[in-house]
Formats: C-alpha cells, structure tokens, sequence
C-alpha cells in the first residue's frame, strides 16, 4: 500500500514517536547540510529540539561553521534514519534564526553543565589541547557557581521551514515506499509518489 500524507507534520510526529519508542539511541538525531561560500557542501549530525508546521528547530553556537554557512547561505537539507524502523525523511528548506524568547526558554531547559558548556566551547575554532576546553569549563563553572546561568549571545537555535519533505519507508525486495511533498504558494502541499 502506497504512503499517503494528509499533513507531513503529523506524519513526521507520528514517524517520530515511533522512533523514539524503538530507537536505541538519540532518535532526534538529524543529519544537517548546509553549504559554503566556495559551494562545497557540508554535513553533520544535530539534534531537533523541536518543530511544529513552522518547520525543525535545532541549537548551536553562533560561530560555529554551520551557523556561518546558514547565515551567509540559508538554505539547508535535514535527514532523520531511523534504522530500527527502516524510514527515512528528508527535508529541504530556508533557515531562520529563532526569536530570542524561545532561545532563552530552550537554554532555560537544559542541564546546568549543557548551559556551562554552552560558554566554554568555541564550537568549530581550533584548540591546543582537550586541558584547553576542561580550563574554559572550570573558569565558568568558577563564575556561574552561584544563580543563574545567562543565555550567551553566540548561543541560539535555527529553524529549517521545509519547502520539501520525502518520506521513504522500505519495502521487501527494495520495492520501498516514497513520496515526495512540496509546498505550495498557498501554503498547500502538492504530493507525488516516487519510484524506489
């Protein structure tokens, strides 16, 4: 029986609940393209912290190299595998910065280490020694011993408002089941199955 989507966002939630019911480890865990000023793409692993019909929320410090590239380029692509369920989504959208209110509630969220973490890291800049990163995680441990650990201002989310969504799900003899959604100028979805 073919995939058939009436709304990808409530598809991608129930894909996702499954996932995180069967899925040993990390099931948010999304693949995160992005491209650079010479073209050259680039890819790693993130990790959603949230999405709703407004698109796929991910965090990271502001300097590093994929918070560069989707700035200077903000187009992306998002891949979810989740093996133990044989699926795939694959996403392509414009990214956006997250308002500042919902940085500071995500950070809010997070263990008090992650947030001092979140200081000492200079995501993506080279450094001399592992001692360099567990000096800079004491010094702010030292300074934020006491109340409140404040948001950093390098520190904030992006979201990938998806203009393409494929859902693939395999299928005995790789005969796997794929459709590709693409939004509309309406903000409609039009829907075509793909071959395998």
């Amino acid at each position: 029986m073919s995939l058939h989507v009436d709304n990808p966002f409530r598809l991608f939630g129930i894909w996702l609940d499954e996932a995180t019911a069967s899925e040993p480890n990390d099931p948010t865990a999304m693949t995160l393209a992005t491209v650079g000023a010479d073209g050259m793409p680039s890819s790693r692993m993130v990790l959603l912290k949230g999405f709703d019909d407004d698109g796929f929320v991910f965090y990271t410090n502001l300097g590093s190299q994929k918070a560069r590239e989707l700035t200077a380029h903000p187009q992306a692509a998002l891949l979810f595998h989740w093996k133990c369920l044989q699926r795939q989504v694959r996403i392509q959208g414009t990214a956006s910065p997250v308002p500042a209110t919902e940085a500071d509630a995500y950070y809010a969220s997070r263990h008090r280490d992650s947030r001092i973490g979140a200081w000492a890291s200079k995501q993506s800049q080279p450094m001399e020694g592992r001692w360099e990163l567990e000096k800079r995680v004491a010094a702010f441990a030292l300074k934020f011993a006491v109340g409140e650990i404040p948001r950093p201002e390098f520190w904030s989310g992006f979201r990938i408002t998806p203009q393409v969504i494929e859902f693939w799900k395999a299928g005995a003899f790789r005969l796997h089941e794929r459709v590709r959604l693409e939004r509309q100028t309406d903000g409609s979805w039009s829907q075509a199955p793909l071959f395998p």
